[in-house]
Protein backbone atom coordinates (compact mmCIF):
# COMPACT_ATOMS: atom_id res chain seq x y z
CA UNK A 1 0.00 0.00 0.00
CA UNK A 2 1.50 3.32 -1.07
CA UNK A 3 -0.66 5.45 1.23
CA UNK A 4 -0.07 5.72 4.98
CA UNK A 5 -2.17 4.25 7.79
CA UNK A 6 -2.12 5.53 11.36
CA UNK A 7 -4.35 4.65 14.32
CA UNK A 8 -4.85 7.06 17.21
CA UNK A 9 -7.15 7.44 20.23
CA UNK A 10 -9.37 10.47 19.76
CA UNK A 11 -11.51 12.51 22.11
CA UNK A 12 -12.23 12.26 25.81
CA UNK A 13 -13.20 8.59 25.55
CA UNK A 14 -10.12 7.66 23.54
CA UNK A 15 -12.03 5.88 20.80
CA UNK A 16 -9.71 4.61 18.10
CA UNK A 17 -9.67 6.23 14.69
CA UNK A 18 -7.58 4.95 11.77
CA UNK A 19 -6.63 7.44 9.09
CA UNK A 20 -5.54 6.52 5.58
CA UNK A 21 -3.58 9.24 3.81
CA UNK A 22 -3.27 8.81 0.04
CA UNK A 23 0.07 9.48 -1.66
CA UNK A 24 -1.26 12.65 -3.30
CA UNK A 25 -2.49 15.71 -1.36
CA UNK A 26 -6.01 15.15 -0.06
CA UNK A 27 -8.82 17.01 -1.79
CA UNK A 28 -11.70 15.08 -0.18
CA UNK A 29 -12.29 13.20 3.05
CA UNK A 30 -14.50 10.23 3.78
CA UNK A 31 -15.50 9.10 7.25
CA UNK A 32 -15.75 5.30 7.36
CA UNK A 33 -17.97 3.66 9.95
CA UNK A 34 -16.61 0.42 11.42
CA UNK A 35 -13.26 1.67 10.18
CA UNK A 36 -11.31 -0.73 12.35
CA UNK A 37 -12.18 -3.62 10.05
CA UNK A 38 -13.36 -1.96 6.83
CA UNK A 39 -10.82 0.76 6.13
CA UNK A 40 -7.84 -1.19 4.83
CA UNK A 41 -9.91 -3.03 2.25
CA UNK A 42 -11.50 0.22 1.09
CA UNK A 43 -8.07 1.86 0.86
CA UNK A 44 -6.75 -1.04 -1.22
CA UNK A 45 -9.67 -0.74 -3.65
CA UNK A 46 -9.09 2.97 -3.99
CA UNK A 47 -5.37 2.64 -4.62
CA UNK A 48 -6.02 0.14 -7.39
CA UNK A 49 -8.54 2.45 -9.02
CA UNK A 50 -6.64 5.74 -8.95
CA UNK A 51 -8.57 8.76 -10.35
CA UNK A 52 -10.38 10.76 -7.65
CA UNK A 53 -9.86 7.96 -5.13
CA UNK A 54 -6.16 8.75 -5.20
CA UNK A 55 -6.74 12.08 -3.46
CA UNK A 56 -9.37 11.05 -0.90
CA UNK A 57 -8.43 10.63 2.74
CA UNK A 58 -10.26 7.90 4.66
CA UNK A 59 -10.97 8.37 8.36
CA UNK A 60 -12.08 5.09 9.90
CA UNK A 61 -14.03 5.36 13.16
CA UNK A 62 -13.72 2.09 15.07
CA UNK A 63 -17.04 0.64 16.16
CA UNK A 64 -18.25 -2.13 18.48
CA UNK A 65 -17.51 -5.72 17.52
CA UNK A 66 -20.89 -6.98 18.69
CA UNK A 67 -23.93 -6.49 16.42
CA UNK A 68 -26.21 -5.74 19.37
CA UNK A 69 -23.90 -2.94 20.47
CA UNK A 70 -23.69 -1.65 16.91
CA UNK A 71 -27.50 -1.65 16.67
CA UNK A 72 -27.76 0.45 19.83
CA UNK A 73 -25.03 2.82 18.72
CA UNK A 74 -25.90 3.27 15.04
CA UNK A 75 -29.68 3.22 14.77
CA UNK A 76 -31.69 6.22 16.02
CA UNK A 77 -34.44 5.34 18.48
CA UNK A 78 -32.97 2.08 19.80
CA UNK A 79 -30.82 3.63 22.52
CA UNK A 80 -31.07 7.40 22.04
CA UNK A 81 -28.35 8.42 24.50
CA UNK A 82 -25.85 6.00 23.05
CA UNK A 83 -26.67 7.01 19.48
CA UNK A 84 -26.27 10.67 20.38
CA UNK A 85 -22.85 10.05 21.96
CA UNK A 86 -21.67 8.27 18.83
CA UNK A 87 -23.12 10.97 16.61
CA UNK A 88 -21.46 13.71 18.66
CA UNK A 89 -18.12 11.92 18.50
CA UNK A 90 -18.10 11.85 14.70
CA UNK A 91 -19.45 15.37 14.23
CA UNK A 92 -17.81 17.26 17.09
CA UNK A 93 -14.61 15.33 17.92
CA UNK A 94 -13.37 13.60 14.76
CA UNK A 95 -13.61 16.73 12.61
CA UNK A 96 -11.57 19.01 14.92
CA UNK A 97 -9.03 16.22 15.38
CA UNK A 98 -8.72 15.90 11.62
CA UNK A 99 -8.09 19.62 11.28
CA UNK A 100 -5.53 19.64 14.10
CA UNK A 101 -3.71 16.43 13.22
CA UNK A 102 -3.68 16.70 9.43
CA UNK A 103 -4.45 20.38 8.80
CA UNK A 104 -7.40 19.22 6.70
CA UNK A 105 -10.70 21.08 6.89
CA UNK A 106 -12.96 20.65 3.90
CA UNK A 107 -16.44 21.91 3.01
CA UNK A 108 -19.41 19.57 3.19
CA UNK A 109 -19.45 18.99 -0.56
CA UNK A 110 -15.97 17.45 -0.27
CA UNK A 111 -16.83 15.39 2.82
CA UNK A 112 -18.60 12.03 2.73
CA UNK A 113 -19.63 9.35 5.21
CA UNK A 114 -19.52 5.64 4.27
CA UNK A 115 -21.15 2.72 6.01
CA UNK A 116 -22.29 -0.85 5.34
CA UNK A 117 -25.23 -2.73 6.84
CA UNK A 118 -25.81 -1.24 10.32
CA UNK A 119 -23.05 1.24 9.53
CA UNK A 120 -25.02 2.31 6.45
CA UNK A 121 -27.98 3.16 8.67
CA UNK A 122 -25.68 5.32 10.80
CA UNK A 123 -24.23 6.98 7.68
CA UNK A 124 -27.74 7.81 6.45
CA UNK A 125 -28.70 9.19 9.86
CA UNK A 126 -25.60 11.38 9.98
CA UNK A 127 -26.21 12.60 6.46
CA UNK A 128 -29.83 13.63 6.85
CA UNK A 129 -29.15 15.20 10.28
CA UNK A 130 -25.90 17.02 9.42
CA UNK A 131 -26.00 18.41 5.91
CA UNK A 132 -23.57 21.10 7.04
CA UNK A 133 -20.96 18.38 7.67
CA UNK A 134 -21.64 15.66 5.08
CA UNK A 135 -22.54 16.56 1.53
CA UNK A 136 -22.31 12.93 0.38
CA UNK A 137 -23.55 9.67 1.89
CA UNK A 138 -22.31 6.30 0.61
CA UNK A 139 -24.56 3.58 2.05
CA UNK A 140 -24.04 -0.12 1.28
CA UNK A 141 -26.83 -2.59 2.06
CA UNK A 142 -28.62 -0.60 4.77
CA UNK A 143 -30.73 -2.44 7.31
CA UNK A 144 -34.34 -1.60 8.09
CA UNK A 145 -33.94 -0.15 11.59
CA UNK A 146 -33.62 3.42 10.33
CA UNK A 147 -36.14 4.12 7.59
CA UNK A 148 -36.76 7.38 5.74
CA UNK A 149 -38.42 9.68 8.29
CA UNK A 150 -41.81 11.18 7.41
CA UNK A 151 -40.39 14.71 7.67
CA UNK A 152 -37.64 14.04 5.11
CA UNK A 153 -37.34 17.31 3.21
CA UNK A 154 -34.59 19.05 1.22
CA UNK A 155 -31.97 20.26 1.44
CA UNK A 156 -30.42 16.83 1.80
CA UNK A 157 -27.02 15.32 0.96
CA UNK A 158 -26.40 13.43 -2.24
CA UNK A 159 -26.93 9.75 -1.44
CA UNK A 160 -25.25 6.87 -3.24
CA UNK A 161 -26.76 3.48 -2.36
CA UNK A 162 -25.36 0.06 -3.18
CA UNK A 163 -27.00 -3.32 -2.60
CA UNK A 164 -26.67 -6.87 -3.89
CA UNK A 165 -29.22 -8.73 -5.97
CA UNK A 166 -28.63 -11.80 -3.80
CA UNK A 167 -29.57 -9.96 -0.57
CA UNK A 168 -33.23 -9.09 -1.25
CA UNK A 169 -33.97 -7.79 2.25
CA UNK A 170 -31.18 -5.21 2.07
CA UNK A 171 -31.87 -4.37 -1.57
CA UNK A 172 -35.46 -3.60 -0.55
CA UNK A 173 -34.22 -1.28 2.19
CA UNK A 174 -31.87 0.52 -0.20
CA UNK A 175 -34.70 0.87 -2.72
CA UNK A 176 -36.97 2.32 -0.02
CA UNK A 177 -34.41 5.03 0.72
CA UNK A 178 -33.75 5.68 -2.95
CA UNK A 179 -37.43 6.16 -3.77
CA UNK A 180 -38.08 8.31 -0.68
CA UNK A 181 -35.19 10.61 -1.58
CA UNK A 182 -36.29 10.95 -5.20
CA UNK A 183 -39.85 11.64 -4.08
CA UNK A 184 -38.71 14.79 -2.25
CA UNK A 185 -36.41 15.91 -5.05
CA UNK A 186 -33.11 14.87 -3.44
CA UNK A 187 -30.16 13.42 -5.35
CA UNK A 188 -29.99 9.64 -5.05
CA UNK A 189 -28.36 6.87 -7.06
CA UNK A 190 -28.93 3.15 -6.44
CA UNK A 191 -26.50 0.59 -7.83
CA UNK A 192 -27.66 -3.02 -7.86
CA UNK A 193 -24.68 -5.36 -7.84
CA UNK A 194 -24.15 -9.09 -8.05
CA UNK A 195 -23.45 -10.36 -4.56
CA UNK A 196 -24.70 -11.36 -1.15
CA UNK A 197 -24.55 -9.42 2.12
CA UNK A 198 -20.98 -8.53 2.94
CA UNK A 199 -19.83 -9.14 -0.61
CA UNK A 200 -16.86 -7.61 -2.36
CA UNK A 201 -19.11 -5.03 -4.02
CA UNK A 202 -19.19 -3.08 -0.75
CA UNK A 203 -15.53 -2.22 -1.29
CA UNK A 204 -15.01 -2.53 -5.03
CA UNK A 205 -17.85 -0.13 -5.85
CA UNK A 206 -16.39 2.78 -3.87
CA UNK A 207 -13.98 4.23 -6.45
CA UNK A 208 -16.70 4.47 -9.11
CA UNK A 209 -19.15 5.97 -6.63
CA UNK A 210 -16.51 8.46 -5.55
CA UNK A 211 -15.78 9.48 -9.13
CA UNK A 212 -19.47 10.05 -9.73
CA UNK A 213 -19.88 12.01 -6.49
CA UNK A 214 -16.98 14.43 -6.99
CA UNK A 215 -18.24 17.87 -7.75
CA UNK A 216 -21.82 17.06 -6.73
CA UNK A 217 -23.07 19.44 -4.05
CA UNK A 218 -26.37 19.05 -2.21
Amino acid sequence: MSGRLATRPVGADGRLVTAYRPPAPSTAVEVVEDGGWRLERLAAAMEQAGTHAATTMLVGVHGPDDDEDRLREYVPGIDPSRFERSEAFVVHEVRPWLADEYHLSLPAERTAVWGASLGAEFALALGVRHLDVFGQVFACSPGAGFRPPPDLTPPLPSVHLVAGRQEPFFLANATRWHEALLDVGARSVLDECEGEHGGAFWFDSLPAILDRAVGTAP
